[in-house]
């Protein structure tokens, strides 16, 4: 992909570019290879050494002017010095702060406190700060913790102390540390309402600031949340605008105060799928907001998020910019992120917009406060490169590169420039730059409770403008804000902190970030490997990641939209492929045998649609394969497994070839929406490429064990014979694809019988296989009824192994069928269902709950292995996550899987759809509520279930699992746990659990007692990686091993042992040459 060169920002023929191919550059640079990227900025930011030289001049003159003062640290910016995010008891104080504000039981709260305070070394803090403020937190923080943690006897003044507290009981200590939370809270909080905080800040605007004001709030999940956002925003504006006709509130020589807005706040749906209600609902709800804040003379500015809502928000601030009331304002802006590799192309782009309009807009620029979640968000997703720079450095050069874009005459007219910074060296670089066009008119920002001590010192000697960013809200809100900022100014490598320490030296504070950014040689982190790298640094060898896609950036999602659209009517026909030949009707093996049975196959989501034909096989055509696989099975086991894993290997190269073609398979057959069949092709991926890693570190050459001289003893693995793949069609491609490539890569030939609903996307996947090099004689397709291949096949001595995914009761079936054998005992291993569920207490986070929740429980529409079924949640705080678990639901789309915006497609077919009815009936009979997903017409011609909610009393209350959207919630109290564990265990399946807990000895404690395959804590339950989270239960949820996990391909071999006796052809010549 061709991008511009940023260097070239400046150049007087840019001025002339448009909006829209400002857009482009945009679009192009989401994920720009950063070593690339640097340079250009490099130029940008820092044009000359003379230029260097200034700002480390200014910036020591600013250093040394605020070192210079006494009790130059704010109480906030001491605290964070000593408890940073460097040492636990940081994170530690961090947590427990905000958890204690929502936990709503005291049992639950003191438990907690127990959890976090008993195991932190406070008393190592005891002292390090001279301030009284730190060391009184400390002082209570290391007796609490005492308290808490007292065990041994030893007679010591503290130890004494401790014994002495510990009489006075836990509720005095969690009242202690409640009120010790608040008072840190108010730190980080400038009041709890608009009118608190306007009064609280009295005191620094007659020092010379102004402010913004952000009212405290995450992402709402609930139209009814927001709507309390947006009637709080109104409710600020009103409060501004009257604090104005006061004569004694704002200063008339300092810019207006402001309004800082969340568009996620403000619509539950804030997302790239969700586009058209965007620019439908929340555009309304944003432009009453303007016409609000305009009519009353009070500046709006949009708060920046996620790299993901980047695009969205730019189309979003356009249309409302656009739109007359807002046009001629000037006081309608946003947030650009440094950080982002984008940002110098959304400059432009604003440029452009505000030039072609004739407005000016407020920009703030930032650094950037959602790093940790870019990263790990591009490493999930699988993606070429992350949207973000991965190094500090780079970050800072973006910010300089930024600044002097935005002080440049190219913006003169256009932007309104805000540079929020805590760093003495950008403030510097900022003031330096601003000298070269002294009208031109900015201001500074900088947050609430940070900061305190660089901008005092500024405002006094320059008289600049400076504005501070302030959360207003309830305490138990802080979380989210305080995480972001503590990430940002929490570490002992931030500014923040080194500014106010003394043993920093001043030339450490002032050294250029391209100099620094340039003395690495790489620009880009190398200790942070791109999520196709992720695999590739260990010590046991490499492993390719699988390749993703993002779908909520235009760049990665248009161009693979338009290749599924290709598929979209395609026709797919499949009939059995055995020793490479395609059995069709006149090639049956007995001529007595009746044709074979013909299917037309339909989509699961319209039966109008046709997806594509098939052949099954007979039962004839089953033991003609088995007979050439048999015969084929000496070859292939002698085949090197360097070359069987190559095999694999190829295979995976042509899944990620044929992605798009996949993905129109997996939704048009099985229903899948579009990133059910991206994760699909990834997972399918994967498998291939780990079992061939695994097969080259396991299996390529013998262990040699120890034993006597002149005595060779070698361990090694052979494949066990023909195994029958059995496969589900709830991941058609992904279970069949892994079931079969263990058993090709261990050595064994493969009866690949895919599920009745979904073979056409088995037999593509067989075609690739068999063009990936599988031998023809060594791989069969034997699509048909189950019953059929079954009995044709599971009681014949030759066939070595079975591997099943499927019901429990198929599972039983099977067992016993295979037991009745007078032959070998074969191999059988199979993963069944289960009955899922999840434990949230009081000390979790209900956004965090719902979102996880709404995942685990209804992506894929319920079908899912994994999925949860059973949601156990502590009384104290049900009201509120059932609350916002409807109001997500309302929101949840239910529709067709074609479309980027559906979240939950159909189910597989009419059998499913009226089990899953008739359950609901069931419920709804016995007085139950049902709390629903909005249905719609455009569902009747599929196989839809409206993803659903009934509480019920217990998990026992469930006679068999409900496979597909149904979640049963159910309460329990704080002293109820074991009860719920044991009914979890009693159910007798072991597949997945999630715990949401905030107290991590009580999630280890439900980890360690249920009886369950794999455990989640604190994320959703569904969505394993292979190599990562190896998958299986225990039970009747499976016999093991976990798929996707270091033990599974052994299953699918025998162990061999060879010992020679090298002496028998004449001496020991080692022996006697030591």
């Amino acid at each position: 992909m061709n991008t511009f060169d940023l260097s070239q920002m400046l150049a007087e023929n840019e001025q002339a570019t448009s909006s829209a191919v400002w857009f482009k550059r945009i679009v192009d640079h989401y994920a720009v290879d950063e070593d690339a990227l640097m340079p250009q900025l490099c130029v940008l930011a820092e044009p000359n050494q003379e230029i260097r030289y200034k700002i480390e001049a200014q910036a020591r003159l600013l250093i040394d002017n605020i070192r210079s003062q006494d009790d130059i640290a704010h109480a906030v910016d001491k605290l964070l010095q000593e408890y940073s995010l460097d040492n636990e008891e940081g994170v530690i104080l961090m947590c427990l702060a905000e958890a204690l504000m929502r936990i709503p039981d005291a049992e639950t709260a003191d438990a907690l406190i127990r959890d976090k305070l008993s195991e932190a070394e406070w008393d190592e803090h005891l002292g390090k700060s001279e301030s009284i403020f730190v060391n009184a937190s400390t002082w209570g923080l290391m007796l609490t913790g005492k308290v808490i943690g007292v065990g041994n006897k030893t007679k010591t003044p503290a130890n004494l102390l401790s014994r002495l507290i510990k009489r006075a009981g836990e509720p005095v200590i969690r009242s202690a540390m409640h009120q010790a939370m608040r008072i840190m809270g108010k730190q980080f909080v400038l009041g709890r309402t608009i009118d608190e905080a306007i009064k609280n800040s009295k005191s620094y605007r007659a020092k010379g600031y102004t402010y913004s004001f952000d009212m405290l709030g995450e992402a709402a999940f609930t139209d009814a949340d927001a709507k309390t956002y947006f009637e709080s925003y109104l409710q600020a504006i009103r409060a501004l605008a009257k604090s104005a006709t006061s004569t004694d509130t704002w200063r008339a020589d300092r810019p207006q105060p402001s309004i800082s807005i969340k568009l996620s706040a403000l619509f539950p749906r804030y997302e790239e799928a969700q586009q058209r209600a965007v620019m439908d609902e929340l555009y309304q709800r944003v432009l009453a907001i303007i016409k609000e804040a305009r009519q009353l003379n009070v500046a709006i500015t949009i708060d920046a998020e996620e790299a993901d809502r980047l695009e969205l928000s730019l189309r979003l601030f356009t249309k409302l910019f656009q739109h007359p009331d807002v046009q001629g304002w000037g006081l309608f802006g946003l947030v650009v992120q440094a950080y982002s590799k984008r940002a110098l192309p959304v400059l432009g782009y604003l440029t452009s917009l505000a030039r072609e309009q004739g407005d000016e807009i407020p920009i703030r620029l930032v650094k950037g406060a959602y790093w940790d979640t870019e990263i790990k968000h591009a490493q999930q997703l699988g993606l070429a490169d992350y949207p973000v720079f991965t190094r500090k450095e780079n970050t800072d050069v973006s910010y300089m590169a930024c600044a002097r874009y935005l002080l440049s005459s190219a913006t003169d007219g256009c932007i309104y420039p805000q540079f929020a910074s805590h760093n003495a060296h950008t403030v510097a670089a900022v003031s330096e730059m601003a000298a070269m066009n002294p009208n031109r008119a900015f201001e500074f920002q900088r947050l609430h409770g940070m900061g305190d001590a660089l901008y005092d010192t500024l405002i006094n000697d320059s008289h600049c403008n400076v504005r501070i960013y302030a959360p207003v809200g309830a305490h138990k809100d802080l979380l989210p804000y305080l995480v972001r900022r503590l990430l940002e100014n929490g570490a002992n490598s931030s500014f923040v902190h080194r500014l106010v320490d003394a043993k920093t030296p001043v030339s450490d504070l002032i050294i250029s970030p391209i100099a620094q950014a340039q003395s690495y040689g790489i620009y880009r982190n190398t200790k942070i490997p791109r999520a196709g790298e992720l695999f590739t640094t260990t010590d046991k060898g490499q492993r390719k990641n699988s390749q993703g896609y993002n779908l909520a950036v235009e760049a990665e999602r248009e161009p693979l939209l338009a290749s599924i659209n290709h598929f979209l009517q395609a026709h797919w026909s499949f009939v059995p492929v055995i020793g490479g030949k395609k059995m069709l009707a006149d090639q049956c093996p007995d001529p007595e045998t009746p044709s074979l049975e013909y299917q037309l196959i339909h989509s699961p989501y319209d039966h109008n649609k046709p997806v594509g034909d098939l052949l099954w096989a007979t039962a004839e055509q089953a033991k003609q394969a088995l007979t050439i696989a048999d015969d084929a099975w000496f070859s292939w086991n002698q085949t090197s497994v360097i070359e069987r894993a190559a095999c694999l290997d190829r295979t995976a190269d042509l899944l990620e070839q044929h992605t798009a073609e996949l993905i129109a398979l997996c939704t048009r057959e099985a229903g899948k929406t579009l990133q059910d069949g991206i994760d699909e092709i990834r997972e399918a991926v994967d498998f291939c490429r780990y079992y061939a890693h695994q097969a080259r570190l396991e299996m390529a050459l013998p262990t040699v064990l120890p034993g006597p001289t002149g005595e060779s003893n070698e361990h090694y693995y052979a494949g066990r014979g023909t195994f029958l793949c059995i496969s589900p069609w709830n991941f058609p491609l992904a279970i069949f694809l892994g079931q079969i490539s263990a058993a090709l890569v261990a050595g064994n030939c493969v009866l690949a019988k895919p599920a009745e609903q979904t073979s056409l996307i088995a037999g593509r996947t067989i075609e690739l296989m068999h063009q990936a090099g599988i031998p023809a004689e060594v791989l069969h397709f034997i699509p048909g009824a189950g019953a059929t291949i079954g009995d044709a096949l599971l009681s014949d001595d030759r066939v070595a192994g079975i591997v099943f995914t499927g019901s429990t009761a198929t599972a039983k079936h099977i067992n016993r069928t295979l037991a009745q054998r007078e032959g070998a005992i074969p191999t059988f291993i199979a993963e069944t269902g289960g009955q899922n569920a999840m434990i949230v207490d009081s000390t979790s986070l209900p956004e965090q709950v719902v979102a996880d929740v709404m995942d685990s429980a209804f992506s894929s529409a319920g079908q899912r292995c994994s999925a949860l079924r059973v949601l156990y949640i502590q009384n104290d705080i049900a009201d509120r996550i059932i609350e916002l678990l409807t109001g997500a639901l309302q929101r949840f789309v239910v529709g067709n899987p074609e479309y980027y915006s559906t979240d939950c497609g159909p189910v597989i077919d009419q059998k499913a759809q009226q089990g899953l009815v008739n359950h609901c009936e069931f419920w709804q009979a016995q007085g139950k509520k049902l709390i629903q997903a909005p249905h719609h017409d455009s569902l009747e011609n599929g196989f839809y279930v409206l993803p659903t909610l009934i509480e019920i009393d217990s998990i026992s209350e469930l006679s068999k699992e409900e496979f597909g959207p149904i979640l049963h919630i159910c309460r329990f109290e704080a002293d109820q746990l074991d009860t719920v564990i044991d009914d979890i265990n009693q159910t007798g399946f072991g597949l997945t659990l999630g715990i949401h807990s905030r107290n991590e000895a009580t999630a280890a404690y439900i980890e360690s007692r249920v009886r369950i395959g794999n455990c989640y804590v604190n994320r959703n339950q569904v969505g394993a990686v292979v190599g990562v989270q190896p998958f299986g239960g225990r039970g009747l949820s499976g016999t093991g091993p976990k798929a996707g996990g270091p033990n599974y391909l052994k299953r699918f071999a025998t162990e061999r042992v060879r010992t020679i006796n090298t002496t028998a052809v004449g001496g020991n010549a080692s022996l006697l040459s030591q």
